[in-house]
């Protein structure tokens, strides 16, 4: 398939000699190019890879004063064979093109973004970490350029992908705090959007359960508050009497690909799963009477990040501890084996840079 040239704007010198690989933090470090398209009089034009680094941006921006602002999160690993791999990148880029629908904004053609993700990772292809729990950590990033005040969606978008290598995002497992005053999404909201606002509206809760000696958030529904959507940022997932519990989508639970990814897997594994309403109810009862076994958030940045405290109105409970888990470890080793090929991937969720 034929693609459209992408200029090349090299970076003077790279700093990933000056990268300590063997301790990264989630986050705190970018690679030395980014991925910039934008669009203008209805088209996507002048794509271009550049040295990553300050954007300008108008002060009257619509982005800044109506928060048409969506990202994806997705990675890329460094391969058994030493080869770069992206994936599931047909995955990010179809949640990227509807939450851009959702938001008024234009959809990006899904083999260019795929092409744009090859082009940047093997130019960067020195940043890219081998290790457990390491990887090549990939923001696409769209938000509204034009210079207007005035409430209706811009005419001029622009579409950045920048890219960090990272290691674990959660070091240790965490502890969560259901929240049944504040809300993350409602029905016919964006809750079902990967949009910027949704996670600062998410800051305030968060920010009082770390008061309380928690680390993060169980988000409840917004009508009732009687039953689980998220965890934090991630989606959620319970073993209960060893059966593994997926919360259903719904239009108040963005559709993780990660939880996409591990649900298919368990399935696979032939492991006992059901997709359907958790109350809180039903996890206090599990938590009482000890069949509430397993606890754990599904996401980009964290793979699968294990919980050990659960806290509820009636107190806080203590879950064993997760060398004692049977399912979640599993699910992490077998998703990560596969994902640097260590072990077959059956899916083809690994999508090489060579066209």
């Amino acid at each position: 398939m034929k693609h459209e040239q992408i200029e090349i704007i090299l970076a003077k010198e790279s700093r990933a000699q000056t990268v300590n690989f063997s301790e990264l933090r989630f986050g705190d470090i970018f690679s030395d190019h980014m991925f910039s398209i934008d669009y203008e009089e209805g088209a996507w034009k002048n794509a271009r890879i550049e040295p990553f680094g300050p954007i300008s941006l108008s002060p009257a921006s619509m982005v800044l004063h109506y928060g048409q602002a969506i990202f994806e999160g997705m990675k890329a690993f460094r391969q058994n064979d030493q080869s770069i791999s992206l994936f599931r990148p047909e995955e990010n880029i179809r949640r990227l093109n509807q939450s851009a629908k959702r938001l008024c904004m234009p959809s990006f053609p899904e083999d260019r973004f795929i092409h744009a993700l090859k082009a940047l990772v093997s130019l960067d292809s020195q940043w890219v970490p081998e290790g457990k729990g390491c990887a090549l950590y990939l923001r696409p990033l769209m938000y509204a350029t034009e210079e207007h005040v005035g409430v209706r969606p811009s005419a001029s978008y622009r579409l950045l992908i920048m890219t960090s290598p990272v290691g674990a995002y959660y070091k240790q497992p965490v502890k969560l705090k259901i929240e049944r005053e504040l809300s993350r999404a409602a029905p016919g909201g964006v809750g079902s959007a990967k949009a910027a606002g949704n996670y600062a509206s998410a800051l305030y809760a968060t920010v009082r359960a770390t008061e309380e000696g928690f680390d993060q958030v169980l988000w409840t529904d917004s009508a009732t508050h009687s039953f689980v959507e998220e965890c934090s940022t991630m989606n959620v997932a319970f073993v209960i009497d060893d059966v593994l519990i997926f919360p259903e989508v719904t239009e108040t639970i963005l559709a993780g690909v990660t939880r996409k990814s591990v649900l298919q897997l368990a399935k696979h594994l032939n492991i006992n799963v059901e997709e359907r309403q958790v109350s809180i109810e039903e996890l206090e009862k599990a938590a009482k009477n000890r069949t509430l076994q397993e606890i754990f958030g599904l996401g980009t940045a964290v793979t699968i990040s294990y919980v050990s405290h659960l806290g509820l109105e009636s107190g806080t409970y203590e879950l064993a501890q997760p060398n004692e888990w049977r399912i979640a470890p599993v699910l992490l080793e077998t998703l990560s084996e596969l994902q640097i090929d260590k072990t077959k991937d059956p899916f083809s969720w690994n999508v090489g840079l060579i066209d």
